[in-house]
């Protein structure tokens, strides 16, 4: 939910200015490679009604639409990984990286060391001068460990006592001391692959990037960006940043995670999602969201638009959206709230478009009804449902009848006099006409009605037994009255 939130908004920012809305994969983190992670993220996207000016479809092809022009591809980092070398190398000529020979063995040495008088261990100017990197070696030996090992890295030259002075379109003005920050790797030499920050960097600025619209946690990377901006010498093409806040639990603080979707049983994820290990996520597709019913509860998490309206289309969203409304603060999910939004939004289709989604439900079932007949059920029920897998459980009574009924129901209601008097009215009387026959003839209103519903429905609560039996037929009401007392006894 959270990386639709923050595609969202990217989207809404770049339509209601006349931009266009860039989809780049960003996979250089060879380590945590998905496969299916980037078509799940094009279905999504899609699913939700967002479509990217520029990017890759599920084929990884450029996405074709009226406005795109596409002179940045490719899209993927992985595939343009012979541009970021370069640039790390061009960083370090200019004293502003370096390259760290430091193994996996040696830097787990030092944190021990560290850790063991009390302290953690930061890779930064304070510890550089005590590790094997091209800033402590002899050039001859830098020469010949670039040649010969493969797990080298090129790390980023945070500068001592510099105070990094930056703007967020969110949060404001913010000031960070570098002696506070480490010295983050840029590119890997076992992979050859740059980190998050380069690539986004370089990226952001060959693609012409003007506003970044990301997640809270890339906050403290934020100084680092602001110095290889400096340090590229690209300082007067840096895009704006916006950081969103975070999207919480329902209750209480904290990030909001897939283990809270499934303890209180809702989804966190656009559409189904199987991991690699196998594990199933629920998606709010399958769980019978409509899009743009969840593209408008994401949308208010975290934006307010000053006014008392909640329901807003996409392009009423374009229109609306501003970052100055963005909330600083994170922005608590009430899984109620999400389906309130589904309620509404079900109520504003029209019976033909919903009668026309329930029928291959119908249909899986077996039933294969009129659908003028099903438009009818609908126009009756749509107000007492959140989805339309809901019409089955408020309605399927007038497509089949009851074979069981509830026992707590059958005990209260279903008594010889009572079911006496409830044949009678069913005999003597119509839909139209019922509850005058048991008025006038002194009938128990309240306990013959119910005995009435339970033979018509399986319950003794539901729709309303004039309505019933208007879809089904009086013969068939009488079917099923005496059907109850053969399958009671």
């Amino acid at each position: 939910m959270g990386g639709v939130r923050t595609a969202l908004y990217n989207y809404l920012y770049a339509k209601q200015n006349g931009g266009d809305f860039i989809l780049r994969i960003e996979d250089t983190d060879s380590n945590r490679f998905v496969p299916g992670a980037e078509q799940y993220i094009i279905e999504a996207l899609r699913w939700c009604g967002i479509y990217p000016d520029e990017g890759v479809d599920a084929e990884g092809k450029v996405v074709e639409t009226p406005s795109a022009r596409h002179p940045h591809a490719p899209y993927r980092q992985s595939q343009r990984r012979g541009i970021y070398r370069q640039y790390a190398e061009q960083l370090v000529a200019a004293g502003a990286a370096y390259y760290a020979f430091d193994t996996a063995e040696e830097l787990e040495k030092a944190r021990s060391a560290a850790e063991s008088r009390g302290e953690t261990f930061i890779y930064n100017h304070l510890t550089r001068g005590a590790l094997r990197n091209s800033l402590t070696l002899p050039e001859e030996e830098v020469k010949r460990l670039l040649e010969e090992r493969t797990d080298w890295t090129v790390r980023f030259r945070m500068p001592e006592g510099r105070v990094v002075e930056m703007d967020d379109l969110i949060r404001g003005h913010i000031s960070v001391d570098t002696s506070t920050l480490d010295d983050k790797v840029l590119w890997k030499r076992a992979d050859e692959l740059p980190t998050y920050h380069l690539a986004n960097i370089v990226d952001d600025h060959l693609m012409e990037i003007t506003e970044v619209i990301r997640g809270e946690e890339w906050l403290p990377s934020l100084p680092l960006h602001y110095l290889l901006y400096e340090a590229f010498g690209w300082q007067d093409s840096q895009p704006r940043f916006a950081h969103l806040p975070l999207l919480l639990k329902p209750v209480g603080n904290g990030k909001l995670s897939k283990r809270d979707g499934d303890k209180l049983g809702f989804p966190v994820f656009p559409l189904r999602w199987t991991s690699p290990t196998g594990e199933t996520s629920r998606g709010y597709r399958e769980d019978g969201y409509f899009p743009d019913a969840f593209v408008n509860l994401l949308a208010m998490l975290g934006w307010n638009p000053g006014t008392e309206q909640e329901i807003f289309s996409l392009d009423e969203l374009v229109q609306a959206f501003s970052l100055d409304k963005v909330g600083k603060s994170g922005a608590k999910f009430n899984p109620d709230k999400a389906k309130w939004y589904n309620r509404e939004y079900l109520r504003m289709r029209s019976d033909a478009e919903l009668a026309a989604l329930w029928m291959p439900m119908l249909a899986e079932r077996g039933l294969h009804p009129d659908l003028a007949f099903v438009e009818r059920v609908v126009a009756l029920i749509k107000e007492r449902a959140t989805f339309v897998q809901d019409f089955w459980t408020i309605a399927h009574y007038l497509f089949v009848a009851p074979t069981e009924f509830v026992p707590k129901d059958v005990d209260k209601f279903y008594k010889p006099e009572i079911y006496a008097a409830a044949l009678e009215a069913m005999e003597h009387s119509d839909a139209d006409s019922l509850e005058g026959y048991v008025r006038d003839h002194g009938m128990p209103m309240g306990k013959v009605m119910n005995c009435i519903r339970l033979a018509l429905s399986g319950a003794a609560s539901g729709l309303g037994i004039s309505d019933i039996l208007h879809f089904i037929g009086h013969e068939e009401g009488l079917r099923r009255m005496r059907f109850l007392k053969e399958a009671i006894g």
